[in-house]
Protein backbone atom coordinates (compact mmCIF):
# COMPACT_ATOMS: atom_id res chain seq x y z
CA UNK A 1 0.00 0.00 0.00
CA UNK A 2 2.99 2.45 0.47
CA UNK A 3 4.41 2.28 -2.57
CA UNK A 4 0.92 2.84 -4.14
CA UNK A 5 0.86 6.21 -2.48
CA UNK A 6 4.36 6.32 -3.15
CA UNK A 7 3.10 6.21 -6.60
CA UNK A 8 0.19 8.53 -6.75
CA UNK A 9 2.37 11.46 -4.96
CA UNK A 10 4.91 11.43 -7.68
CA UNK A 11 2.15 11.98 -10.47
CA UNK A 12 1.68 15.29 -8.68
CA UNK A 13 5.24 16.37 -10.69
CA UNK A 14 3.92 14.65 -13.78
CA UNK A 15 0.93 17.34 -13.60
CA UNK A 16 2.84 20.58 -12.85
CA UNK A 17 6.47 20.30 -13.94
CA UNK A 18 7.73 23.50 -14.84
CA UNK A 19 5.76 27.06 -15.47
CA UNK A 20 7.37 29.34 -17.60
CA UNK A 21 7.77 33.13 -16.19
CA UNK A 22 7.69 36.20 -18.01
CA UNK A 23 10.82 37.95 -18.58
CA UNK A 24 11.14 41.71 -17.85
CA UNK A 25 13.07 41.79 -21.20
CA UNK A 26 11.54 45.00 -23.76
CA UNK A 27 10.04 43.08 -26.72
CA UNK A 28 11.47 43.81 -30.05
CA UNK A 29 9.88 47.17 -31.26
CA UNK A 30 6.97 46.28 -34.23
CA UNK A 31 6.61 49.22 -35.65
CA UNK A 32 3.22 51.14 -36.26
CA UNK A 33 2.01 48.75 -33.67
CA UNK A 34 -0.94 49.91 -31.46
CA UNK A 35 -1.34 47.98 -27.66
CA UNK A 36 -5.25 48.08 -26.72
CA UNK A 37 -5.85 46.65 -23.57
CA UNK A 38 -9.18 45.73 -23.13
CA UNK A 39 -10.60 45.22 -19.69
CA UNK A 40 -14.17 44.14 -18.93
CA UNK A 41 -15.48 45.62 -15.97
CA UNK A 42 -18.95 44.88 -13.60
CA UNK A 43 -19.19 46.13 -10.50
CA UNK A 44 -15.17 46.69 -10.06
CA UNK A 45 -14.74 49.62 -8.25
CA UNK A 46 -13.08 48.14 -5.62
CA UNK A 47 -10.65 46.88 -7.54
CA UNK A 48 -9.82 49.26 -10.63
CA UNK A 49 -7.84 51.27 -9.10
CA UNK A 50 -5.25 49.02 -8.75
CA UNK A 51 -4.94 48.06 -12.08
CA UNK A 52 -5.40 51.47 -14.10
CA UNK A 53 -2.67 52.86 -11.20
CA UNK A 54 0.02 49.65 -12.32
CA UNK A 55 -1.01 50.43 -16.34
CA UNK A 56 -0.62 54.07 -16.03
CA UNK A 57 3.69 53.29 -14.63
CA UNK A 58 4.49 50.51 -17.92
CA UNK A 59 7.68 50.81 -19.25
CA UNK A 60 5.45 49.64 -22.39
CA UNK A 61 3.02 52.47 -22.27
CA UNK A 62 -0.37 51.03 -23.97
CA UNK A 63 -1.70 52.58 -26.98
CA UNK A 64 -5.31 53.07 -25.71
CA UNK A 65 -6.75 51.64 -22.08
CA UNK A 66 -10.68 50.99 -22.69
CA UNK A 67 -12.93 49.51 -19.68
CA UNK A 68 -16.26 48.23 -20.75
CA UNK A 69 -18.59 49.30 -17.93
CA UNK A 70 -21.04 46.30 -18.00
CA UNK A 71 -23.79 47.94 -16.52
CA UNK A 72 -22.39 48.65 -13.44
CA UNK A 73 -24.17 50.15 -10.39
CA UNK A 74 -21.33 51.71 -8.23
CA UNK A 75 -18.54 53.55 -9.28
CA UNK A 76 -16.96 51.66 -11.98
CA UNK A 77 -17.19 54.15 -14.81
CA UNK A 78 -16.03 57.29 -12.27
CA UNK A 79 -13.17 56.14 -11.71
CA UNK A 80 -12.08 54.47 -15.19
CA UNK A 81 -12.50 57.77 -16.10
CA UNK A 82 -10.36 59.26 -13.41
CA UNK A 83 -7.35 57.19 -13.93
CA UNK A 84 -7.39 58.49 -17.75
CA UNK A 85 -9.15 55.09 -19.19
CA UNK A 86 -11.89 55.21 -21.82
CA UNK A 87 -14.61 53.88 -20.79
CA UNK A 88 -17.32 52.31 -23.36
CA UNK A 89 -20.46 51.76 -22.25
CA UNK A 90 -21.75 48.17 -22.81
CA UNK A 91 -24.78 47.46 -24.63
CA UNK A 92 -27.59 45.29 -23.75
CA UNK A 93 -26.72 41.90 -23.51
CA UNK A 94 -27.62 40.17 -26.57
CA UNK A 95 -29.70 36.51 -26.63
CA UNK A 96 -26.87 33.80 -25.71
CA UNK A 97 -24.39 36.09 -25.09
CA UNK A 98 -22.61 36.09 -21.41
CA UNK A 99 -21.42 39.13 -20.35
CA UNK A 100 -17.76 39.05 -20.07
CA UNK A 101 -17.54 37.56 -23.54
CA UNK A 102 -19.89 40.21 -25.04
CA UNK A 103 -18.18 43.25 -23.78
CA UNK A 104 -14.55 42.16 -24.62
CA UNK A 105 -16.30 41.87 -28.18
CA UNK A 106 -17.54 45.06 -28.44
CA UNK A 107 -14.44 46.62 -27.28
CA UNK A 108 -13.17 44.78 -29.88
CA UNK A 109 -14.74 45.73 -32.90
CA UNK A 110 -14.03 49.94 -31.30
CA UNK A 111 -10.71 49.68 -30.50
CA UNK A 112 -7.32 50.59 -33.12
CA UNK A 113 -4.80 48.25 -32.11
CA UNK A 114 -3.02 45.95 -33.63
CA UNK A 115 -2.44 43.83 -30.97
CA UNK A 116 -5.27 43.13 -27.77
CA UNK A 117 -4.14 43.02 -24.02
CA UNK A 118 -7.71 41.63 -22.82
CA UNK A 119 -6.91 41.93 -18.52
CA UNK A 120 -9.52 41.29 -15.82
CA UNK A 121 -10.36 44.00 -13.72
CA UNK A 122 -8.93 42.45 -11.00
CA UNK A 123 -5.62 41.86 -12.03
CA UNK A 124 -2.70 44.49 -11.40
CA UNK A 125 0.86 44.31 -13.08
CA UNK A 126 4.81 45.26 -12.05
CA UNK A 127 6.25 47.57 -14.31
CA UNK A 128 7.37 45.50 -16.78
CA UNK A 129 4.84 43.73 -17.23
CA UNK A 130 3.16 44.33 -20.31
CA UNK A 131 6.80 44.76 -22.14
CA UNK A 132 7.08 40.64 -20.47
CA UNK A 133 3.33 39.60 -22.03
CA UNK A 134 4.49 41.12 -25.31
CA UNK A 135 8.09 39.71 -25.53
CA UNK A 136 7.23 36.26 -25.45
CA UNK A 137 4.30 37.03 -27.30
CA UNK A 138 6.26 38.07 -30.08
CA UNK A 139 8.06 34.65 -29.66
CA UNK A 140 5.10 32.32 -29.80
CA UNK A 141 2.70 34.46 -31.68
CA UNK A 142 -0.96 32.76 -32.03
CA UNK A 143 -3.00 33.10 -28.32
CA UNK A 144 -0.94 33.90 -25.17
CA UNK A 145 -2.44 33.67 -21.39
CA UNK A 146 -1.22 33.96 -18.33
CA UNK A 147 -2.55 32.42 -15.49
CA UNK A 148 -1.59 35.84 -12.94
CA UNK A 149 0.49 34.79 -8.83
CA UNK A 150 -2.41 35.00 -6.54
CA UNK A 151 -2.00 37.68 -4.56
CA UNK A 152 -4.03 36.90 -1.10
CA UNK A 153 -4.62 39.19 1.70
CA UNK A 154 -7.30 37.20 3.87
CA UNK A 155 -6.69 33.80 5.68
CA UNK A 156 -10.36 32.49 3.80
CA UNK A 157 -8.57 33.24 0.22
CA UNK A 158 -5.81 30.01 0.96
CA UNK A 159 -8.62 27.76 0.63
CA UNK A 160 -8.44 28.28 -2.93
CA UNK A 161 -5.10 26.47 -2.81
CA UNK A 162 -6.17 23.25 -4.76
CA UNK A 163 -8.13 24.91 -7.33
CA UNK A 164 -5.11 27.53 -8.15
CA UNK A 165 -3.54 24.02 -8.29
CA UNK A 166 -5.70 22.28 -10.57
CA UNK A 167 -6.22 25.28 -12.75
CA UNK A 168 -2.57 25.36 -13.51
CA UNK A 169 -2.38 21.50 -14.08
CA UNK A 170 -5.93 20.97 -16.10
CA UNK A 171 -4.15 22.67 -18.98
CA UNK A 172 -1.59 20.19 -19.56
CA UNK A 173 0.83 23.30 -20.58
CA UNK A 174 3.02 22.63 -17.14
CA UNK A 175 3.16 18.86 -17.32
CA UNK A 176 5.84 16.66 -17.82
CA UNK A 177 4.18 14.97 -20.50
CA UNK A 178 3.21 18.16 -22.42
CA UNK A 179 4.89 16.24 -25.60
CA UNK A 180 2.35 13.99 -25.09
CA UNK A 181 -0.67 15.55 -23.98
CA UNK A 182 -1.90 18.22 -26.36
CA UNK A 183 -2.55 21.51 -24.05
CA UNK A 184 -5.83 22.38 -23.48
CA UNK A 185 -7.71 25.47 -22.54
CA UNK A 186 -6.26 29.30 -21.33
CA UNK A 187 -6.52 31.72 -18.82
CA UNK A 188 -9.12 34.23 -19.03
CA UNK A 189 -7.48 36.87 -17.08
CA UNK A 190 -4.42 37.59 -19.07
CA UNK A 191 -4.85 37.08 -22.87
CA UNK A 192 -3.02 38.64 -25.55
CA UNK A 193 -3.21 38.42 -29.28
CA UNK A 194 -3.20 39.92 -33.04
CA UNK A 195 -6.14 41.55 -34.01
CA UNK A 196 -5.89 39.93 -37.08
CA UNK A 197 -6.03 36.47 -35.83
CA UNK A 198 -8.32 37.48 -33.38
CA UNK A 199 -11.21 37.98 -35.92
CA UNK A 200 -9.83 35.66 -38.58
CA UNK A 201 -11.05 32.88 -35.52
CA UNK A 202 -14.33 34.51 -34.89
CA UNK A 203 -12.54 36.45 -31.35
CA UNK A 204 -15.30 35.86 -27.95
CA UNK A 205 -18.44 35.90 -30.44
CA UNK A 206 -16.91 31.81 -30.48
CA UNK A 207 -17.20 31.83 -27.04
CA UNK A 208 -20.09 34.01 -26.48
CA UNK A 209 -22.45 31.44 -24.73
CA UNK A 210 -18.89 30.16 -22.39
CA UNK A 211 -18.87 30.73 -18.88
CA UNK A 212 -14.98 30.41 -18.77
CA UNK A 213 -14.93 32.63 -22.42
CA UNK A 214 -11.23 31.58 -22.39
CA UNK A 215 -11.64 27.78 -22.95
CA UNK A 216 -14.34 28.64 -26.51
CA UNK A 217 -10.92 31.08 -27.20
CA UNK A 218 -8.28 28.83 -26.70
CA UNK A 219 -10.23 26.39 -29.10
CA UNK A 220 -10.93 28.69 -31.60
CA UNK A 221 -7.27 29.22 -32.42
CA UNK A 222 -6.26 25.67 -32.19
CA UNK A 223 -9.14 24.63 -34.65
CA UNK A 224 -7.52 27.10 -36.93
CA UNK A 225 -4.20 26.37 -36.64
CA UNK A 226 -2.93 29.01 -34.65
CA UNK A 227 -0.69 28.37 -31.59
CA UNK A 228 -1.72 28.96 -28.11
CA UNK A 229 1.02 29.22 -25.18
CA UNK A 230 0.55 29.58 -21.29
CA UNK A 231 2.57 31.25 -19.01
CA UNK A 232 2.65 31.87 -14.72
CA UNK A 233 2.47 35.00 -13.71
CA UNK A 234 4.95 35.34 -10.97
CA UNK A 235 6.49 38.37 -11.03
CA UNK A 236 4.75 40.42 -13.70
CA UNK A 237 1.05 40.19 -13.31
CA UNK A 238 -1.02 39.37 -10.28
CA UNK A 239 -4.50 39.24 -9.27
CA UNK A 240 -7.05 39.40 -6.19
CA UNK A 241 -9.63 36.86 -6.56
CA UNK A 242 -12.67 37.44 -4.50
CA UNK A 243 -11.58 39.90 -2.23
CA UNK A 244 -15.62 40.13 -1.46
CA UNK A 245 -15.62 37.38 1.11
CA UNK A 246 -16.10 33.70 1.41
CA UNK A 247 -19.48 33.64 -0.31
CA UNK A 248 -18.34 35.42 -3.09
CA UNK A 249 -15.26 32.66 -3.52
CA UNK A 250 -17.92 29.88 -3.25
CA UNK A 251 -20.09 31.46 -5.68
CA UNK A 252 -17.21 32.21 -8.46
CA UNK A 253 -15.65 28.89 -8.37
CA UNK A 254 -18.98 26.90 -8.25
CA UNK A 255 -19.59 28.87 -11.57
CA UNK A 256 -16.45 28.02 -13.56
CA UNK A 257 -16.85 23.93 -12.13
CA UNK A 258 -18.56 22.73 -15.08
CA UNK A 259 -16.98 23.91 -17.68
CA UNK A 260 -13.83 23.74 -16.68
CA UNK A 261 -14.33 20.46 -16.03
CA UNK A 262 -15.02 19.12 -19.68
CA UNK A 263 -11.59 21.62 -20.87
CA UNK A 264 -9.45 18.83 -18.86
CA UNK A 265 -8.16 16.45 -21.30
CA UNK A 266 -8.76 12.86 -20.26
CA UNK A 267 -5.60 11.85 -19.27
CA UNK A 268 -4.88 14.50 -17.40
CA UNK A 269 -8.01 13.82 -15.54
CA UNK A 270 -7.00 10.14 -14.77
CA UNK A 271 -3.58 11.57 -13.30
CA UNK A 272 -5.10 14.79 -11.31
CA UNK A 273 -7.62 12.54 -10.37
CA UNK A 274 -4.93 9.85 -9.10
CA UNK A 275 -2.75 12.41 -7.15
CA UNK A 276 -5.84 14.06 -4.98
CA UNK A 277 -7.21 10.48 -4.00
CA UNK A 278 -3.58 9.79 -3.21
CA UNK A 279 -3.51 12.65 -1.35
CA UNK A 280 -6.99 12.13 0.65
CA UNK A 281 -5.97 8.41 1.67
CA UNK A 282 -2.45 9.49 3.36
CA UNK A 283 -4.89 11.77 5.50
CA UNK A 284 -6.88 8.45 6.22
CA UNK A 285 -4.40 6.53 7.15
CA UNK A 286 -2.20 8.60 9.53
CA UNK A 287 -5.45 9.51 11.37
CA UNK A 288 -6.23 6.04 12.01
CA UNK A 289 -2.79 4.77 12.68
CA UNK A 290 -2.99 7.68 15.38
CA UNK A 291 -5.27 4.95 17.04
CA UNK A 292 -1.92 2.26 17.46
CA UNK A 293 0.83 4.74 18.23
CA UNK A 294 2.82 1.33 18.83
CA UNK A 295 2.17 0.77 15.34
CA UNK A 296 5.25 1.44 13.12
CA UNK A 297 2.63 2.45 9.84
CA UNK A 298 2.54 5.50 11.72
CA UNK A 299 5.67 6.90 11.61
CA UNK A 300 5.34 5.86 7.90
CA UNK A 301 2.28 7.39 7.12
CA UNK A 302 3.37 10.64 8.93
CA UNK A 303 6.43 10.74 5.95
CA UNK A 304 4.25 10.02 3.31
CA UNK A 305 1.85 12.63 4.72
CA UNK A 306 4.97 15.34 4.77
CA UNK A 307 5.96 14.62 1.90
CA UNK A 308 2.61 15.63 0.09
CA UNK A 309 2.85 18.49 2.15
CA UNK A 310 6.23 19.59 0.68
CA UNK A 311 4.54 19.06 -3.05
CA UNK A 312 1.85 21.55 -2.31
CA UNK A 313 4.04 23.99 -0.95
CA UNK A 314 6.08 23.37 -3.69
CA UNK A 315 3.53 24.10 -6.43
CA UNK A 316 2.03 26.70 -4.60
CA UNK A 317 4.70 28.88 -3.87
CA UNK A 318 5.27 29.75 -7.48
CA UNK A 319 1.17 29.97 -7.91
CA UNK A 320 0.65 32.27 -4.89
CA UNK A 321 1.42 33.84 -1.98
CA UNK A 322 -0.25 30.90 0.34
CA UNK A 323 2.89 30.55 2.90
CA UNK A 324 3.13 27.46 4.79
CA UNK A 325 -0.12 27.01 6.44
CA UNK A 326 -2.42 25.51 3.44
CA UNK A 327 0.23 22.94 3.05
CA UNK A 328 1.07 21.77 6.32
CA UNK A 329 -3.16 21.37 6.80
CA UNK A 330 -3.79 20.81 2.90
CA UNK A 331 -6.53 18.01 3.75
CA UNK A 332 -8.70 21.59 4.66
CA UNK A 333 -8.31 23.41 1.35
CA UNK A 334 -8.78 20.17 -0.47
CA UNK A 335 -11.82 19.24 1.45
CA UNK A 336 -13.06 22.53 0.67
CA UNK A 337 -12.10 22.13 -2.81
CA UNK A 338 -14.54 18.82 -2.66
CA UNK A 339 -17.94 20.27 -1.18
CA UNK A 340 -17.62 23.36 -4.00
CA UNK A 341 -17.48 20.69 -7.00
CA UNK A 342 -20.56 18.94 -5.21
CA UNK A 343 -22.32 21.84 -4.70
CA UNK A 344 -21.67 23.10 -8.48
CA UNK A 345 -22.59 19.55 -9.31
CA UNK A 346 -26.35 20.26 -7.09
CA UNK A 347 -26.82 23.22 -8.80
CA UNK A 348 -26.39 22.01 -12.22
CA UNK A 349 -28.41 18.86 -11.75
CA UNK A 350 -31.44 21.28 -9.63
CA UNK A 351 -31.88 24.61 -10.59
CA UNK A 352 -29.34 24.76 -13.09
CA UNK A 353 -28.22 28.09 -12.64
CA UNK A 354 -25.78 30.61 -10.26
CA UNK A 355 -26.41 33.85 -9.45
CA UNK A 356 -23.02 36.33 -10.17
CA UNK A 357 -22.85 40.05 -9.69
CA UNK A 358 -26.21 40.29 -10.49
CA UNK A 359 -27.38 38.09 -13.51
CA UNK A 360 -28.40 34.57 -13.14
CA UNK A 361 -25.80 32.53 -15.68
CA UNK A 362 -26.54 28.85 -16.57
Amino acid sequence: MYWVILVLWALGFLVLWKIPLLCNVRPPEISGSVVSVIIPARNEERTLTRLLGSLASQTVTPGEIMVVDDHSSDGTASIAIANGATVFPSASLPEGWLGKPWACWQAAEASRGDIFLFLDADTFLEPDGIAGILNAHHRHRGLLSVQPYHAMEKPYERLAAFFNIITMAGTGAFSLLTSKIQPHGAFGPCLVCYRQDYFAVGGHGRARAHVLESMGLADAFREAGIPVSCYGGKGAVSFRMYPDGFRSMVDGFSRGFAEGSKAISLPMLVLLVAWVTGGMSVTRHLIQSTFSPADVSLFVWAGLYAGFSAQVHWMLRRIGNFGFLPCILYPAPLLFFVIVFFRSLLLRMSIGKISWKGRWIK
